[in-house]
């Protein structure tokens, strides 16, 4: 379970750190991450930390792909894992 757990932890943190890196980047003119990774880091199961960062860093927030997309990666990764808990 622990290994679950730091499993989430750090992809969410790196999920927000995409997030906030591709602003960065955007803001100063340079190569951005593609719109795949970021998707990408939310559904290995960063969807926290995608939607946390996506929010805070004011990024992303216009594209329809990622105001429906994330929200939905999130539903999915939560029916998901209720499922494997209550499954045993």
């Amino acid at each position: 379970m622990r290994e679950y757990f730091l499993y989430f932890l750090a992809v969410n943190l790196l999920a927000f750190c995409l997030f906030g890196l591709d602003k960065w980047k955007a803001i100063h003119g340079r190569w951005r991450i593609s719109e795949k990774t970021l998707l990408l880091s939310a559904l290995s199961g960063g969807f926290l930390g995608a939607f946390l960062g996506m929010h805070y860093f004011h990024h992303k927030t216009r594209h329809k792909k990622f105001v429906y997309g994330v929200p939905a990666i999130g539903t999915l990764e939560i029916a998901a894992s209720l499922f494997a808990i209550l499954a045993g």
